[in-house]
């Protein structure tokens, strides 16, 4: 009998071992066709992919503005420091604007002053050295002629500088740097205007200034955001009269020194002395002494020595008495902690972290320290640095166990 082609489909489905494999169930390969992707799944990848362009967006934005947040920065600690004289000049019916533009103006006087004094002292100092160098010169030589039995003459010394290869390329690069010297100085005096521009507006317009941010705050938020606008101007007052303080104080112990050694311009050193020493952090206390040692040097080497001794001895005698006390009194924070701010601040932002870090942190501890609740402390020796019970010393215990 010829198979049908209903016997040959059931031979080709029957297995060799005689069993029939299960039937597929009707419509499978109908439902593996019309499975989709879910519908969150495009809306979830366009979403993260918007979160991730905005977050790069973000950070081109961020490090493009940094230099201006950073002289935003200054020029609101530069309003909150002002800020008393300021109000105190609007209290006695004087527009914010005019008081501000004084401040500003009086500032401005002290520090053109001071540049131009210091600029003369330099200027006079250098044609000195220049107009002294060949007798100097003369001397150097004799000395090297004496002692090493040498015939060194100047003119061989002034022909072999002028005709060094290291003078032209000195030249060469002077020349070229001259531009880039022009560049950051231009730079400078843009962010300078930056700083005044912005932390005049801030001075000026502070009361409308903490009108439009208590505006989008509920009630509660704003006694919290104005007593810490209060405590910020308390706290940033007080590091500048610190400093202020000490720099006075530097200024006259330098200016006694200075004064009794005979070194000229005396009272321009000394105001030189307590203004960098006291408000460049770090190396202020470096490069302030060492103007007047160079001072001290044309007139007498030993008087520049005697410049540096003294110049240590008062900065321990300031770290150790004066610093502490004064700070205590106007910033409240102790002097570890200042350090430590210091080096913070330091490491983040440069030279301007170091100059807000103190006022910022006593700032910030003021104001925390009014949600932080504190008890009493417990009449306990321990708290007082005393231990409770003595332990044997070393002696008798060495003896005890000698004797065993």
């Amino acid at each position: 009998m010829a198979p049908t082609d209903e016997t040959a489909q059931v031979a080709q489905q029957t297995s060799p071992l005689g069993t029939t494999p299960p039937t597929p169930p009707p419509g499978g390969e109908a439902s593996g066709q019309g499975a989709r992707m879910p519908r969150w799944l495009p809306r979830a990848m366009v979403l993260a992919l918007t979160l991730v362009a905005l977050f790069q967006l973000g950070s081109w934005a961020f490090h493009q503005l940094i230099g201006l947040l950073i002289n935003i920065l200054i020029a609101f600690f530069l309003a909150l420091a002002i800020e008393p004289a300021v109000s105190w000049m609007a209290s006695y019916g004087m527009r914010r604007g005019l008081a501000t533009f004084l401040v500003f103006f009086g500032l401005l006087i002290v520090t053109a002053g001071f540049i131009t004094l210091l600029g003369s002292m330099l200027a006079g100092q250098i044609i000195k050295m220049i107009e002294g160098f060949p007798e100097y010169l003369d001397s150097v030589i004799n000395w090297i002629n004496s002692t090493f039995h040498t015939h060194v003459r100047r003119v061989d010394v002034q022909d072999s500088l002028v005709h060094s290869d290291w003078l032209r390329k000195y030249v060469q690069n002077s020349a070229t740097g001259v531009l880039d010297v022009s560049a950051q100085v231009l730079g400078g005096l843009f962010k300078l205007l930056t700083i005044t521009l912005f932390s005049f507006y801030f001075a000026a317009d502070g009361p409308r200034l903490r009108r439009a941010l208590c505006s989008v705050l509920p009630p509660a938020r704003q006694a919290e955001v104005l007593r810490a606008w209060e405590i910020a101007v308390d706290k940033t007052g007080g590091y500048l009269y610190s400093r202020g303080l000490m720099a006075l104080v530097s200024g006259v112990a330098h200016y006694i020194l200075l004064q009794a050694l005979g070194v000229p311009y005396a009272p321009v050193l000394a105001v030189w002395v307590g203004l960098v020493s006291q408000f460049i952090p770090t190396i202020g206390t470096y490069l302030a002494g060492a103007l007047p040692m160079l001072i001290a040097f044309t007139v007498n080497p030993w008087y520049a020595l005697w410049v540096l001794i003294f110049v240590v001895v008062y900065q321990q005698f300031e770290n150790y008495v004066l610093q502490p006390k004064l700070t205590a009194k106007t910033v409240d924070i102790h002097p570890a902690v200042a350090f430590g701010s210091v080096i913070a601040g330091t490491a983040l932002l440069g030279a301007v972290g170091a100059l807000i870090a103190i006022p910022a942190v006593a700032t910030l501890q003021a104001f925390l320290g009014a949600y932080v609740k504190r008890y009493d402390v417990t009449d306990d020796p321990r708290v007082q640095g005393h231990r409770t019970r003595r332990s044997p010393s070393f002696r008798v215990r060495l003896r005890g166990l000698l004797g065993r």
